[in-house]
């Protein structure tokens, strides 16, 4: 086994595969959007060094971070606008993750992004978390944008180029359950 600098080269998901098997994690196997395929576009997310806990692994709570900057990420980016600044607002109403493998630093990491329900006011995208490379996840969510007033937080609909931008990542996908 190679090593560098002291530090074991042997990646996070082999030295812990039997980990999340043995807590009662869903297969990989199962069905669900757990495979690269089923995403519209994949955002790079590197891993850091302070993201990894003291069982050697991301810790849970910096996968919420992965997923809002993947997802208001592509929201700037296919709009061409500071999302921050328009009328309405998308405020995270809801967030699910299941875990399917460990990663940790210095692995390399893509989160995948759908478009499950594109509503009048509200977005649920479906994400994943993938190693650069591997075709199936080591973590899946949802994600649910409900969209606000900026200054009332009362409803409303998504702004017409928020719809118009993330519309072509709408996309049939496996059921959640």
């Amino acid at each position: 086994m190679e090593t560098r600098g002291g530090y074991d080269a042997q990646s996070t998901a082999d030295r812990d595969a039997g980990t999340l098997a043995a807590a009662g994690s869903r297969d990989r196997g199962q069905p669900g959007a757990v495979h690269r395929e089923h995403y519209a576009v994949l955002h790079p997310v590197p891993t850091r060094w302070l993201d990894n806990d003291d069982y050697g692994h991301v810790n849970n709570v910096v996968y919420a971070s992965y997923l809002d900057t993947a997802v208001n990420a592509q929201l700037m980016q296919r709009t061409g606008t500071d999302i921050r600044r328009l009328p309405a607002i998308g405020l995270v109403a809801e967030t699910t993750c299941r875990f399917h493998a460990p990663v940790g630093f210095p692995d390399q990491l893509e989160v995948g992004l759908a478009i499950e329900r594109l509503g009048r006011s509200s977005i649920t995208y479906r994400l994943a978390v993938f190693r650069v490379g591997d075709l199936q996840a080591a973590a899946t969510a949802r994600y649910v944008h409900v969209y606000v007033e900026r200054d009332t937080r009362r409803s409303t609909p998504i702004p017409e180029v928020i719809r118009a931008a993330m519309g072509p990542l709408v996309r049939e996908l496996p059921p959640w359950d």
